[in-house]
């Protein structure tokens, strides 16, 4: 069986899954089909990887058209996650932010709505408003992002590129070196030298180049398919604080 057959026969067992549920044979039969899916990504990935050769003057190593490739093939696999998989990472993802030192000494918090097959911030958004933060959420304005406070995620509606947003008519975050911010992003791949690949349009490489406090304060989120070796980066990606990735 080829990759295009497999991946025609993994979209026809889920959908089966999704009206009638599937026999214990196909259920094997699933899981075999993505785990050598994946395994087929992967080594495409890795391949890609190996590939980039062209340097910066700082040394680090950077191709745009890598990027795109990369960004893609590991979008792949985070869409190919079962919903168990991704539920476990989300809750995982929640306890693991609560209990993290800077969300305790932060009275704010800037998160992300996420969209597709990102990792599942609805319950840390909930827990933050629940308990009195003040949380606010992405919004592109003229090309750049903003954060606007909500008080209830039914405030959201959607916006660029179809990703629930506040309204415009929000209170907007202004940052202050004094204040005890935490951001939780998003992004596409993450590597071991702690960089992060986002989805192209440099939001919030651009948010954060002047605010070196908060660079400090950031955590980048994801499931554990979204790391790669080496991702290609240039001398205007900023790392975040911590990633970390379930």
């Amino acid at each position: 069986m080829n990759l295009e057959e497999k991946i025609k026969r993994i979209n026809e067992l889920y959908h089966k899954s999704q009206a009638e549920g599937l026999s214990e044979a196909e259920l094997q039969e699933q899981s075999k089909l993505r785990a050598e899916y994946i395994a087929n990504v992967r080594g495409n990935l890795r391949v890609q990887l190996n590939n980039i050769d062209i340097q910066n003057e700082d040394g680090t190593i950077v191709n745009p058209g890598d990027k795109v490739r990369i960004r893609k093939e590991v979008i792949k696999l985070r869409d190919a996650l079962s919903e168990a998989e991704r539920r476990k990472g989300s809750l995982l993802m929640t306890e693991r932010i609560l209990s993290h030192q800077w969300y305790y000494k932060a009275d704010t918090l800037l998160c992300f709505s996420s969209f597709g097959s990102e990792i599942d911030t609805s319950q840390l958004i909930d827990e933050a408003l629940r308990t009195g933060k003040s949380v606010y959420l992405p919004k592109v304005q003229d090309n750049a992002l903003v954060f606007l406070r909500i008080h209830d995620r039914g405030e959201l509606h959607p916006g660029y590129k179809g990703i629930m947003e506040p309204d415009s008519a929000s209170d907007q975050y202004c940052y202050e070196r004094e204040t005890d911010t935490l951001m939780v992003m998003p992004g596409a791949v993450f590597d071991e030298r702690g960089y992060r690949m986002g989805y192209g349009g440099g939001f919030y490489d651009r948010f954060l180049a002047d605010k070196e406090v908060l660079q400090m304060h950031t955590i980048a989120v994801g499931f554990l398919c979204q790391k790669a070796e080496q991702v290609p980066a240039d001398q205007y990606d900023i790392k975040p604080g911590q990633i970390m990735l379930f």
